[in-house]
């Protein structure tokens, strides 16, 4: 199945997700092996509900100082190599004919994109994309307002924009959010959108971006729901969900949230299980067996464990609705 990187096929495939009561997961990648995984996760969830087909988004970061994931794709380091590595390997492995993975419907999102430090993806690089986060949290209101606004008159008709009006709390990298009071906030999150014609807002529901744990924080579901009935329609996109346990994570639909970020809980937790699975071929290791030794098998073993981890994640956030939509 081809990729999806016009903005009105785009629009079309986020649209069904909302009309089939799940939120869409935004997977990230910074790796060969962890774009595999996300694939091999939408195909095994496929078998199992017995689907022709299921969307989702693959994203990267370009720069971004947290974690500039398109640099982190090769040892070279190069963002923009990483970034068109990535795009070329999805083509293939979905895109392509008789593609292993070609059920899979693929939005490439840019993710965390600076309007200067990022300044080539979110130009140059929107022809390889669905999507793009704009982000100019870091900026004053007036002047991200603006920016933001000058990126949809630009690229608006190519992609898909989301936009951010705040800065977002990233694990032990900078202090906590601002003092918005709780009645102000979706009247100034309509005003933003109002102002920028973005047509996804990231907004602060309590999340942490980059946790090391989950379910320590506290997912304010009334926000979102608030922000989702000022805004008059299912927008917000929700980052940081490392942060939130299994059951934090149900009926986010519900609450308006029809995108959901997701990386570093799977990475992580892919990492460990394969490090560990490197324990248990020890003896094989230290015997000088080529198979226990060369680095496929921890790669294969990160995947494997990544995709079972996504397959859980597509179905909480209400995916097998597309089976139960045939019958």
């Amino acid at each position: 199945m081809p990729l999806v990187t016009e903005r009105r096929a785009a629009r079309k495939v986020l649209d069904s997700v909302v009309e089939h009561g799940a939120s869409m997961p935004i997977f990230c990648t910074a790796s060969h092996w962890n774009t595999e995984a996300i694939l091999l996760a939408a195909e095994k969830f496929c078998r199992k509900y017995e689907i022709e087909s299921i969307p989702l988004s693959v994203a990267m970061t370009f720069n971004y100082p947290y974690m500039p994931q398109a640099q982190r794709v090769t040892r070279a380091g190069d963002a923009k190599l990483g970034f068109l590595s990535i795009m070329e390997h999805l083509a293939l492995l979905c895109g392509a004919k008789d593609a292993p993975y070609g059920r899979v419907q693929v939005l490439p999102h840019l993710d965390h994109a600076d309007p200067s430090r990022d300044l080539w993806a979110l130009t140059e690089g929107t022809k390889y994309l669905a999507s793009a986060m704009f982000d100019a949290q870091v900026y004053p209101r007036d002047e991200n307002i603006a920016m933001t606004r000058n990126y949809v008159k630009r690229y608006g008709r190519e992609l898909l924009v989301e936009g951010i009006m705040e800065e977002l709390t990233v694990s032990a990298m900078h202090e906590g959010r601002g003092d918005t009071a709780e009645d102000a906030y979706p009247a100034l999150a309509a005003e933003y959108v109002r102002e920028t014609g973005i047509d996804f807002l990231v907004a602060d529901l309590g999340t942490e971006q980059q946790s090391a744990t989950s379910g320590n924080v506290r997912y304010l579901r009334g926000r979102a729901r608030a922000l989702t009935a000022a805004l008059g329609r299912p927008m917000l996109v929700l980052h940081g969900t490392s942060s939130l346990n299994r059951s934090q994570m149900e009926n986010l639909a519900g609450d308006g949230v029809v995108r959901v970020n997701m990386w570093t809980k799977i990475a992580r937790e892919a990492g460990k299980f394969a490090a560990f699975r490197l324990f248990e071929h020890a003896e094989n290791i230290c015997g000088n067996e080529f198979e226990a030794i060369e680095s496929k098998q921890y790669l294969y073993d990160s995947i494997d464990k990544a995709s079972e981890m996504m397959l859980e994640v597509l179905e909480t956030l209400n995916y097998a609705n597309f089976a139960r939509s045939r019958s």
